[in-house]
């Protein structure tokens, strides 16, 4: 007999007789476990708060059917496994649980770990992000961007339905219907995902719009199960906090969108050059296909994936009824013509200028300010004037090298190859936007050039447009013409060339070696409205009109002869102008400055003095009148902040900047006010709110609701009176004779009161021009960076003054010839305009000269004429000269 069969048998007799209606408890055998917590109370059949009945398995088990297992006395196989197996299955079912329990709990205890320090989503309710900041020029022109991230904030109220759609189109199709995560959409990109993890690549997900806001605000891009949780979490919570409008602004101001385009109103001009609004739904939907990756979609790398990507998105925009099937085949058969705008200037001609508002404001209010909180700066350019100055600028340092000679090629190629891809590779570093890259292919029969241009075109350049081409020589000279265009131009130079006719002929062009500045400005609050540096600033960043320091030459001499009309001078006071040498001091050779033209006129007035630019005059002037009573003028007048009293320095000899010296010309014509020259009206931050104006003054009654018949509000002047007026419009009187029959006799030709002086520093290294009309004041400089001469025959009246000619002949083209204003106290008496002498009104060769009230000889009370350096009389202009001019260039010798 098996085991089994004796241990029942052995249970039964050991029991006690059973009570009808009741189970029999049985005493506790040792081998019976106990039964599982929380199992002593079962429900059986269904009813509840019955006890499980254990006394079936008390009593034998029935008989086994015949043939069944085991035989005789076998005992019934199945009968006495069931309590085993249900125990079994009982435990089972428990271990299960327990275990589904660990896990649950384990996930649970997993999310509220890597959720439990999810940080807040309150603080986006003020979304203030990193914006551009931007300078306009006085006719709102954008004239330049400054920032890390490039970004305009678009409130969500301006942002055209068509790009709305078009993103929600592209990245989130149920972006208005889902609570933060699309289920559906999670479950398709874990399909996909599982593949690309399964060949190494990198899974992709598929997050929602409000997913994207969580994960670029709050969280980070890493591809963790972590992350993603935080992330989903996240989300809910931004739907639960704030409405689709806001999470959508939040993200499509956000939005990297390549090329450092942050945002979509960044992205559209940046891309297309327009706004929000003026986007089509091609363009749109380029915009719409880049969050995805920026750079695979970069229409300058990848422009076949890129028009892909957009035809995409504008299939979903048709899919999702946004647009009809005509609209979308019309756009997607559009070409895609995005473009690069670079940061920095937004106005070709306009870098110096917006550069130089860069540094000041970076100095003024730090990099934070300047790159990420979305200043507004309203700039004083006049984008106007800004043309005539860099075009009269270039147009002057042209003339002036070509009359110095062709450099010859700076590179050359090898024609017999691919001469077209090596020549592109080469770019344009003219800055000049009608110039064009070319390399010298042969010459034909008619002497002229045949050329390739980048577009992988032929061209000629005529001989003719070769003869300005003589070779460049030492000290400024050059030699002969070409007699054929091979003295000039060798196959494969690589040259600049420039359209003549609409024929196909083109120009040899130089990028000058020499360079210099011009700014303009208004003389009567100093605000800069124009401004160049340089040729270009794509050939050189060097800004020679705001930190290039020079020495100024005779442009320095109105102080001296300010400081003489002070202290008692009248404009017909007599220098003499004769050789003139002093001792340096102990050891140190004679100093013996000299005219630019190396002869003397003798006894002069000062007008006659300052006209003709006499350097041995205003030595003289100077040491009578004295270096301690000229270099406080030019310190106030601001040309220098510090000036030795030197007598050498009253020709110019110690550098100062072209700004500085065009400002101080300004206080002259103002009448002696002084000025601040500021490149800046007003700038506001982000909120629009003004935090610096140029001109601080209050104007009480100016924003006044209603008119009364009140009389119009009066703004104080503050300007301080650093100078008599009297004495200023001496000199303005005085600068305007240069222009009518002196150095500065070229201007002339614009035909309206102006006033200036030339100025030419030692060996013609650095000339200038300064002057102004009435309401404009400019100032030009010409130099080579590595100074050198210029040339034996080139000065302030050759190269600087035609500069000064050219802008001002434009910019003030549109005005009326207004005079000088003459302030109180300054009588206009007719004199000789040679002797200074007084004559009848009428007189032939006379001028109104300017005296200060009681000054005029023969006046009562009137001082005698100052004379300094002898008695030798004023003589007459040289025979031979233009009528109504006089030579002398003057300058530092």
């Amino acid at each position: 007999m098996s085991d089994t069969q004796d241990e029942f048998p052995q249970r039964r007799s050991s029991q006690q007789p059973r009570q009808p209606g009741r189970a029999t408890a049985r005493p506790e055998e040792p081998w019976d476990l106990p039964p599982p917590d929380g199992f002593g109370a079962r429900h059986a059949e269904g009813g509840e708060g019955e006890e499980f009945d254990f006394s079936a398995y008390d009593e034998a088990p029935p008989p086994p059917k015949k043939g069944g297992r085991g035989g005789n006395g076998g005992g019934g196989g199945k009968g006495f496994k069931k309590p085993w197996l249900h125990k079994l299955a009982i435990y089972a079912a428990l271990g299960a649980g327990v275990f589904i329990g660990v896990i649950v709990l384990s996930v649970m205890g997993w999310i509220w770990w890597v959720t439990r320090d999810l940080p807040s989503v309150k603080d986006l309710q003020n979304y203030t992000p990193p914006v551009t900041t931007r300078v306009y020029a006085g006719d709102g022109t954008l004239l330049g961007e400054y920032a890390r991230e490039r970004r305009v904030f678009v409130p969500i109220a301006f942002v055209p339905k068509l790009v709305i759609n078009a993103f929600t189109s592209a990245e989130d199709r149920n972006f208005y219907s889902h609570p933060g995560i699309d289920p559906s959409g999670m479950l398709r990109a874990a399909i996909k995902d599982i593949g690309k993890v399964m060949v190494g690549q990198r899974p992709h997900g598929a997050s929602t719009i409000t997913q994207q806001v969580a994960r670029t605000f709050k969280l980070n891009a890493d591809v963790k199960m972590a992350r993603k949780f935080r992330e989903i979490f996240l989300a809910m919570r931004l739907e639960s906090t704030y409405s689709k409008d806001k999470i959508l602004e939040l993200y499509l101001n956000q939005i990297n969108l390549g090329q450092n385009s942050y945002g979509v109103g960044a992205a559209a001009l940046n891309y297309f050059g327009k706004s929000l609004g003026d986007l089509t739904i091609s363009e749109a939907a380029f915009l719409a296909a880049l969050p995805k990756a920026p750079s695979h979609y970069d229409p300058r790398f990848h422009p076949e994936a890129a028009r892909d990507r957009r035809n995409w998105v504008i299939g979903q925009m048709e899919e999702n009824g946004y647009i009809t099937h005509e609209q979308a085949e019309a756009a997607k058969a559009e070409p895609l013509n995005a473009s690069n705008r670079p940061l920095g200037s937004q106005t070709q001609d306009a870098n110096y200028f917006v550069e130089e508002v860069r540094r000041q404001l970076y100095t003024r209010y730090g990099g934070n300010q300047l790159y990420d909180n979305g200043l507004q700066v309203r700039a004083s350019l006049d984008t106007r004037l800004q043309n005539y100055a860099v075009n009269a600028l270039r147009m002057g340092l042209v003339r002036y090298d070509r009359r110095h000679g062709w450099r010859g090629a700076t590179k050359t190629l090898d024609v017999s190859g691919d001469w077209k891809t090596a020549l592109k590779g080469l770019g344009n570093h003219s800055g000049i936007e009608t110039w064009d890259t070319a390399v010298v292919l042969g010459y034909r029969a008619d002497k002229s050039v045949r050329i390739g241009l980048v577009s992988g075109q032929e061209a000629s350049i005529p001989f003719k447009e070769l003869a300005w081409a003589r070779p460049e020589l030492k000290n400024a000279e050059v030699g002969a013409s070409p007699a054929k265009p091979q003295d000039a131009l060798k196959i494969g130079d690589v040259i600049y060339v420039e359209p003549v006719d609409s024929h196909g002929n083109f120009g040899l062009r130089q990028v000058p070696e020499v360079n210099g500045g011009i700014v303009a400005l208004d003389p009567h609050t100093g605000r800069v409205l124009a401004l160049s540096g340089g040729f270009s600033y794509e050939s050189s960043q060097y800004d020679r009109a705001m930190q290039a320091l020079r020495q100024p030459g005779s442009t320095f001499k109105p102080f001296v002869y300010a400081a003489a009309l002070d202290n008692g001078f009248t404009p017909v006071a007599k220098v003499l102008d004769a050789p003139f040498c002093m001792q340096q001091g102990p050891g140190m050779p004679m100093w013996c400055p000299e005219n630019f033209e190396k002869h003397f006129i003798g006894l002069a007035t000062l007008r006659r003095g300052i006209v003709l630019s006499k350097n041995l005059m205003t030595v003289r002037l100077a040491q009578a009148v004295g270096m301690d009573k000229i270099t406080p003028i030019a310190e106030r007048f601001g040309v220098y902040n510090k000036l030795d009293p030197l007598l050498a320095n009253a020709l110019g000899s110690t550098g100062t900047t072209l700004l500085r010296m065009t400002t101080g010309f300004a206080e002259f014509v103002n009448g002696g006010k002084k000025i601040t020259p500021s490149l800046v009206d007003q700038i506001q931050d982000r909120d629009g709110k003004t935090i610096w104006r140029h001109d601080d003054r209050k104007c009480e009654g100016c924003n006044s609701p209603d008119w009364n018949n009140q009389a119009e509000p009066l703004l104080e002047d503050k300007r301080e009176q650093i100078m008599d007026p009297r004495t200023a419009y001496q000199i303005v009187s005085m600068l305007q004779g240069v222009v009518q029959y002196g150095t500065g006799a070229s201007v002339s030709v614009i035909g309206k009161p102006i006033a200036g002086k030339t100025g030419t520093s030692n060996d013609s290294r650095d000339v200038w021009f300064i002057g102004f009309s009435p309401d404009l004041a400019a100032g030009v400089y010409v130099g080579f960076d590595n100074p050198r001469t210029l040339g034996q025959r080139e000065q302030g009246a050759t190269v600087a003054a035609p500069i000064f000619r050219d802008f001002m002949k434009g910019a003030l083209e549109t005005k009326p010839a207004t005079p000088f204003r003459v302030p109180p106290g300054i009588e206009l008496i007719p004199v000789d305009r040679l002797t200074g002498n007084l004559v009848p009104a009428g007189t032939p060769g006379s001028i109104q000269e300017a005296f200060k009230a009681g000054t005029a000889p023969g006046e009562p009370g009137a001082a005698p004429t100052m004379v300094i350096g002898g008695d030798q009389p004023a003589t007459t202009a040289t025979q031979g000269q233009a009528p109504g001019v006089e030579q002398g260039t003057g300058g530092l010798y």
